[in-house]
């Protein structure tokens, strides 16, 4: 028979009187008490002792995001912070339905409310009622509107800091939206379509010499010199007329046929808005599927050049289905272009944000080397749930983990894998009930 140990019992009257004392609302402890009462504790324990706050992710004057599925600690995020983040860039993927746009349109109501200048291209007409509602600016592009864009508009803001050379970056900049318009040009192509573009402007003064960018005026009996606008640059009817003359641009004259006097007139048409709100909205869904990519590209130059204007202003662009500009659909100037923003948009003080659900196509050009720059440009990434072969496509260009592969597949709608600096999460996007009422439109 194995032998059975005795167990006994017995009152603790050793330092009750302390313990008694410890419990009153005295701020008194007995030196005693504190030193046989002390034990270890794990981090997690100490964790819950402060459920609003995580040492990874609460910057101080960041913008709510939601709560950290880890530890149920409040996520907040200031991407502006240089000190911590290389940039303010973000990446947000995630299929349809699992809370992309929704995320997306909670941070730009939030900016709004503390004075962000912020720009958004809308593919998907998903933005309107956002924009109303914060009363800024909806610039709609397509048949039935009455706003016109000039894609051959030269602006003052057009060039970096201290640069020269109006007209050639100009004229870079025509030609990836005319490899959109004409197809992959070719070397000789792009001469030629080269010397057109530079004769259409030095037939309204405008040569590489900067100053034929100036004009002299008279006002209040003064004459003053300012920068030539909108109604001074030619329209691409002007390039069609040079295209007639020549039988090596007949190819080109074609193709721009459904500009001058087709479908997409309304590109023929001098600039008439103006973009003095705090958020802008350009919604180009009237352009139809295939002829989106015109009108992103359209507000994507537009927007980078206001955005150029004042770098001690905080301010956001929005790429909503990036993949349209960056993807096989696009070219090499463009893709190149859409690149350049995200690598120089910092240092005047503002954020570009890539959105897509398009995984594959978003790293289809030149073998996903655009994709994979915009992705490592970009200083935050939000993945909502994806389905396994885009997971598979992201965990090629990003470090995700096995445990993370599946964590993303298995997401619900309005959480999310956050990848914010060299921190890795998982969150619950939040949002009040006020603020749900104006993103659904209820």
């Amino acid at each position: 028979m194995p032998k059975v140990e005795e167990c006994g019992t017995r009152r603790a009257y050793f330092r009750q009187e302390e313990v008694f004392f410890s419990t009153l609302p005295l701020m008194e402890q007995a030196n005693n008490i504190k030193e046989v009462a002390k034990r270890n504790i794990l981090t997690s324990g100490i964790i819950s002792t402060y459920p609003f706050i995580s040492s990874s992710i609460f910057d101080e004057e960041g913008v709510f995001i939601g709560t950290n599925s880890y530890n149920h600690s409040l996520v907040f995020i200031d991407r502006y912070n240089t000190n911590r983040y290389k940039n303010a860039n973000m990446c947000i993927f995630g299929t349809s339905g699992a809370g992309k746009s929704f995320y997306t349109k909670l941070l730009i109501l939030r900016n709004r409310l503390i004075g962000i200048n912020q720009y958004v291209i809308d593919p998907d007409r998903e933005y309107d009622l956002l924009a109303n509602y914060l009363e800024g600016t909806l610039i709609k592009l397509g048949p039935n509107s009455n706003t016109y864009i000039n894609i051959l508009d030269i602006r003052k803001e057009s060039l970096e800091e201290n640069n020269k050379g109006y007209l050639a970056t100009k004229i870079g900049r025509l030609i990836g939206f005319f490899n959109l318009v004409f197809g992959e040009l070719k070397e000789d192509e792009k001469g030629i379509l080269e010397e057109k573009i530079i004769e259409c402007y030095r037939q309204k003064q405008i040569t590489f010499d900067d100053e034929s960018l100036y004009k002299k005026i008279i006002k209040d009996n003064e004459e003053k010199i300012i920068f030539k606008e909108s109604k001074d640059m030619p329209i691409l009817e002007d390039l069609y007329e040079l295209f007639k003359q020549d039988k090596k641009t007949e190819k080109f004259r074609i193709k721009l046929i459904p500009f001058i006097k087709g479908s997409l007139k309304f590109f023929n048409n001098r600039t008439n808005i103006k973009l003095e709100k705090k958020l802008i909205v350009g919604d180009v869904y009237d352009l139809g599927e295939e002829n989106l990519k015109y009108g992103m590209y359209l507000f994507t130059e537009l927007f980078w050049d206001e955005i150029k204007l004042n770098r001690k202003e905080k301010k956001a662009i929005y790429l909503d289905e990036i993949w349209r500009l960056i993807g096989v659909t696009s070219n090499k100037d463009v893709a190149g272009f859409i690149y350049k923003i995200f690598k120089t948009i910092r240092k005047y003080g503002g954020s570009a944000v890539a959105i897509t659900q398009d995984i594959s196509d978003l790293f289809s050009l030149e073998n996903g080397t655009y994709g994979k720059s915009i992705l490592n440009n970009s200083s935050i990434k939000t993945f909502f749930s994806l389905e396994e072969e885009n997971i598979k496509i992201l965990a090629e260009y990003t470090n995700l983990s096995e445990k993370e592969k599946i964590e993303i597949k298995s997401l619900k709608k309005g959480e999310a894998l956050m990848f914010v600096g060299d921190e890795h999460i998982l969150t619950k996007i939040e949002a009040d009930d006020y603020e749900k009422k104006i993103i659904i439109g209820e």
